[in-house]
């Protein structure tokens, strides 16, 4: 089969479309304030790393109650990767999270985080395929993103589907021997509204 230069531009732009889509922050506010009881209020932050961090696309991200900005409940870094027909994305733990509280909203904390500081959640990595105007994720094949919560043992199923204005992510933890839920959302999705663009922070050239 021949793949015209086209089609070869149009896997090569998917890379950029997904950057741009998540480098943002999100909020859940209206899902929050239609139920209360299953829904907190939540803000996603993706943003944008310079160029040198990875030689390439990467982001910072936080997971925040609105309540406590400054506490986040989730952090991590992400390299994206073009493998052609999806975008891979390896994700990383920071070794002293605490230390870069805030960096998805301070420039100057963000700044302070280096590769040093980092170590690859492996078997963690993301997969991401365009459909339409959207890009759906899901973690990686093997149910080997392991994470023990409450003294069980479980891995991590992650849906995410992401269009240029939302976010929406489903995270459970499945017992690695029964194969049931532990831990993560029973009501549905999470379901995000970006509420600011870091698109042009991103390091790509139009």
């Amino acid at each position: 089969m021949i793949i015209s230069h086209t089609e070869n531009q149009t896997k090569s732009n998917n890379i950029i479309t997904l950057a741009s889509w998540m480098a943002g922050g999100f909020s859940n506010q209206k899902q929050a304030s239609t139920n209360r009881v299953l829904y907190a209020h939540i803000h996603v932050y993706f943003r944008p790393l310079p160029y040198q961090f990875f030689s390439g696309i990467g982001f910072y991200s936080e997971q925040v109650y609105d309540y406590d900005l400054w506490s986040p409940y989730r952090q991590g870094v992400h390299k994206l990767i073009d493998k052609g027909d999806h975008i891979y994305i390896e994700n990383y733990r920071l070794k002293d999270p605490i230390l870069y509280a805030g960096a998805a909203r301070e420039l100057e904390i963000l700044h302070t985080i280096t590769p040093e500081n980092i170590e690859r959640r492996y078997h963690c990595s993301m997969v991401f395929k365009r459909d339409g105007e959207k890009f759906l994720g899901s973690v990686e094949p093997g149910n080997k993103c392991l994470i023990n919560k409450r003294g069980c043992e479980t891995y991590l199923v992650s849906e995410v589907e992401l269009t240029e204005q939302t976010w929406e992510s489903l995270d459970k933890g499945m017992d690695v021997n029964k194969h049931k839920q532990v831990w993560g959302s029973k009501a549905g999705k999470l379901k995000f509204e970006k509420k600011i663009s870091f698109a042009d922070e991103l390091p790509i050239k139009n």
